[in-house]
């Protein structure tokens, strides 16, 4: 029972103060309301002292009392009492928590369910570790004690077209206005020397000439050192070279922007690719293998793509590229060749030496 329900019922028996007697105060307790007014009910109705007494109280301390009468409730007071004490259910968010509805199964209906469940389970788990073995790589699954030969056209062709998928999503992702980040000279690391093959002898240097081809122009021009750097101006920054091999450097660049040069002696019209070749040709163990990479002209055109000439303030040195090496902040390292001697403008995407083994050909970072 709240206060409010008290306060309605004790309205009904309030008396005011005037000389009016218990006959007349009997025909006027129906009109309280016509759900009160039952006349199928027997009313019980206190004596006037008691009436008197109860107002007493309540004036006392200017609300009503829990103990303002020890009498049994009547029906009419109780018939109050639950129409005042009703809960009206909030309604419940759609987004709100539901309880779970409770589920009965049969136990022989549970174990097969659970001993099927089990099956689907395991066969589901066989096939991961199945189609992983697929994947992995030959002398991996030897080590492992599975010698037989799992490589097949299949499993190329499916590798293939991940790396694919890969590149595809890195190229639509690319923006010409997104750069990588810039350090500070105290930020700076320092960078191996990591050739794919034997370092260069450096007797190249002296008869370096860097080759253009696929022009506008139907020409080719080759350009050395000074004619680069007299024409074209140096450009300096210090970024994040990032290799494949899962390590990286900061370090401190400058040379020519690659836009630059695309704008001093235009490509041909349709041309989308570049095919840069390099001094280095020789493999680890002293056989002929030359290297040579392909990258998209929008890649070439980013403000942060540089024909570097300098490293760390001082020209380069046969360890990293000497006289001039590409720089792609953009790209994996494998993307920055050295040494190069030569770049060829194709509409075509031309071949690449890392892609033909099996690398991805984009390599966006």
């Amino acid at each position: 029972m709240n206060n409010e329900g008290k306060s309605d019922s004790l309205q009904g028996i309030d008396i005011p103060s005037t000389d009016i007697g218990p006959e007349q105060e009997i025909a006027e307790l129906p009109a309280a309301g016509s759900e009160d007014a039952s006349p199928s009910v027997p009313m019980a109705i206190e004596k006037p002292e008691a009436v008197e007494a109860t107002k007493q109280r309540v004036d006392a301390d200017g609300s009503p009392s829990l103990s303002v009468d020890h009498q049994p409730r009547t029906d009419e007071a109780a018939s109050s009492v639950a129409v005042n004490s009703v809960s009206v259910k909030k309604p419940q968010s759609f987004f709100g928590e539901r309880p779970l509805p409770a589920m009965e199964m049969a136990p022989r209906v549970l174990r097969y369910q659970s001993r099927r469940d089990f099956l689907v389970f395991g066969a589901g788990a066989l096939a991961a570790l199945a189609g992983t073995g697929f994947l992995l790589p030959q002398d991996t699954l030897s080590r492992m004690g599975m010698r037989r030969n799992m490589d097949s056209p299949g499993k190329e062709w499916f590798l293939n077209k991940a790396l694919r998928i890969d590149d595809d999503v890195a190229e639509a992702l690319y923006s010409g206005t997104r750069r990588v980040p810039t350090y500070a000279k105290s930020q700076i690391t320092s960078l191996k020397n990591n050739y794919n093959g034997a370092t260069p002898d450096p007797g190249y240097i002296s008869g370096w000439k860097l080759t253009v081809g696929g022009l506008a122009s139907g020409l080719s021009i080759s350009l050395d050192i000074r004619n680069l750097l007299a024409r074209f101006s140096v450009h300096e920054q210090i970024t994040r070279l990032v290799c494949v091999e899962g390590w990286s450097a900061i370090a401190w660049w400058a040379g020519l922007r690659f836009d630059d040069l695309l704008r001093g002696y235009p490509p041909m019209s349709q041309a989308k690719w570049a095919r840069v070749e390099s001094s280095v040709n020789l493999d680890a163990s002293g056989n002929f293998d030359p290297y040579f990479m392909s990258i998209d002209l929008a890649t070439a055109r980013h403000p942060q793509t540089l024909l570097a000439t300098h490293f760390n303030g001082l020209p380069l040195t046969v360890d990293h590229g000497a006289p001039i090496r590409l720089l792609v902040p953009v790209k994996l390292g494998l993307k920055n060749v050295k040494a190069i001697t030569r770049i060829t403008y194709v509409a075509e995407e031309p071949k690449d030496y890392w892609a033909e083994r099996g690398y991805s050909r984009y390599d966006g970072i």
